[in-house]
């Protein structure tokens, strides 16, 4: 898969703290070496807005940083300025969508553990605007529409030549849950049993035999990109989204992740019991 801005934006801050701290400078030192202030070299350390790419040119020669080195990180810094597909949307995309849809653009894998609703990559349109006729926002049909339109471009990626990972776990109250209605719930449902069949998805249902466990308490998906160190985690919560990417948070929700997997059942006893939950609506 081709990298991305923000994983280019991601790898560049990681690459330049990396080798300050091998210089042994400190964050004041080095701004001052380049003339730039530490709160400044601090937001370009932490991946966070634009940056330059003389300032990161002239940074890596005082960090003596070899030609090879200097040269790919200012390709990362040039390369950190495209943006994505849904720049190119008339209508504007929500702030709390917009850091989601640029990791998504860029990730190998995307595991999913889903409390209440499909996972959105495996959403039909119309279950896609149920949910969001049922959100705590108050949506005109418009707001609807467009909202729906975003999430059927996102899954476009699931058609990509080369497409990302995708394992969702799905607690088994998700698929008893008629969002929309019956028929648009059988309808998701086939959406779903359809998708499992897909090379690169897993679907694996949590079933209600489990009882109490530790992640029921919110949906999180953990995307992956191409090195550990660009892994980010992303909860549901009311409201909008919660973004983890310290490694001792990504470790909870990865052995949480891990813990819902080998408690889930596996894939073609989850495909059985998403028919059954279809022909029993």
């Amino acid at each position: 898969m081709a990298v991305g801005p923000t994983t280019r934006r991601r790898q560049l801050g990681a690459d330049l703290r990396r080798l300050r701290e091998r210089k042994g400078f400190t964050l004041e030192e080095a701004g001052a070496l380049v003339g730039i202030s530490k709160a400044t070299l601090s937001r370009y350390e932490t991946k966070e807005g634009s940056v330059k790419w003389p300032t990161v040119d002239a940074l890596c020669r005082e960090y003596s940083a070899s030609d090879d080195e200097r040269k790919a990180l200012v390709e990362l810094a040039k390369g950190a300025k495209i943006q994505g597909w849904w720049r190119s949307l008339a209508d504007p995309i929500p702030d709390s969508m917009n850091l989601m849809l640029t990791l998504e653009d860029e990730v190998v894998r995307e595991d999913h553990y889903a409390c209440m609703y499909v996972p959105g990559l495996l959403q039909t349109r119309s279950y896609a605007e149920a949910v969001h006729r049922a959100s705590e926002v108050r949506y005109s049909e418009q707001e609807v529409a467009h909202m729906a339109d975003i999430r059927m471009r996102r899954q476009e990626l699931l058609r990509r030549a080369d497409p990302p990972l995708i394992h969702a776990v799905i607690d088994e109250a998700v698929i008893r849950r008629a969002v929309g209605g019956k028929d648009n719930m059988c309808e998701q449902l086939r959406h779903l049993r359809a998708c499992a069949d897909l090379p690169h998805v897993t679907v694996q249902i949590l079933p209600f035999a489990t009882g109490a466990h530790a992640p029921a308490v919110t949906s999180f998906v953990i995307l992956g990109g191409s090195h550990p160190t660009l892994d980010v985690a992303y909860l549901d919560i009311l409201g909008g989204g919660l973004f983890m990417e310290k490694p001792q948070e990504l470790e909870r929700y990865k052995l949480a992740f891990e813990y819902l997997c080998a408690h889930a059942m596996d894939a073609e006893a989850s495909a059985a019991t998403i028919e059954r939950a279809s022909k029993e609506l």
